[in-house]
């Protein structure tokens, strides 16, 4: 039997030593390099999606196009105009509910309010909740207004909006897909969805919570981590890219 002498098993240790050093000192370093990999799970897309043919770096790849929450035109509590374009680059949380609703929307409400503390903190100032009435003839600016300070809304991100019925429906059903309509069988005489949506920057639907529980929301507010995350990483791989033209 062979015994390696001690002087070069101790060379043989420190080597080791000092690679295993190096290796980690790059696992932890890469990331603030913008070396590594995301290692984070990307939130699903939800919604009628194609597939199609692209250029890229010269060659023609199939790429999967998700569908998108189409423009709107509503009014808030104040009576005014509120649009799209008031909440470009913002992440949105949707839900439909109606001031005189016994069922559903008192917990719904209770659970927004609940979610925009959770969430007030300055990471999350990128996101605004839109709540839609269902019962626009009764659900006026003012009704809408006097909801919101029951609700303690904090009302520069919380967004309670009125407006034509037939947009409304028609945003609640192509736009989010969720009932959103009429129906004198249903409580109170208006059927709506008791799902909140997540919608991220780019206006794809990532996301459908259970309104009514506190574990919905728990859910909710975990995506939502995870989605102002994977916006960052989407960010600085466009600014790299944009560096490289």
């Amino acid at each position: 039997m062979t015994i390696e002498p001690a002087g070069r098993l101790k060379k043989i240790l420190i080597l080791g030593g000092i690679g295993v050093f190096i290796v980690g000192l790059f696992v932890f370093f890469s990331p603030l390099l913008g070396i590594a990999k995301h290692h984070f799970n990307y939130l699903p897309y939800f919604g009628p999606k194609e597939t199609v043919v692209v250029q890229r770096d010269g060659k023609s790849v199939i790429d999967t196009i998700y569908t998108t929450v189409p423009p709107f035109s509503f009014i808030d509590r104040h009576g005014k105009p509120f649009t799209d374009k008031m909440v470009e680059g913002k992440i949105l949380v949707v839900d439909f509910f109606f001031t005189r609703c016994t069922s559903i929307c008192p917990k719904m409400g209770v659970q927004m309010q609940q979610l925009q503390l959770k969430l007030d903190d300055d990471a999350f100032d990128d996101v605004v909740f839109l709540s839609h009435t269902v019962d626009p003839e009764y659900d006026t600016p003012e009704v809408l207004d006097a909801y919101a300070h029951k609700l303690q809304a904090d009302t520069t991100r919380w967004k309670f909006l009125t407006g034509n019925k037939a947009d409304i429906y028609l945003q609640g059903s192509e736009g989010y897909y969720l009932a959103a309509k009429e129906d004198v069988m249903a409580p109170g005489g208006f059927l709506h969805s008791d799902q909140f949506v997540l919608v991220d920057k780019d206006r794809h639907i990532r996301g459908y919570y259970d309104g009514t529980t506190m574990a919905g929301m728990n859910a909710l507010a975990a995506d939502l981590k995870m989605l102002l995350k994977e916006e960052k990483v989407k960010a600085a791989d466009a600014e790299r890219e944009r560096r490289k033209r």
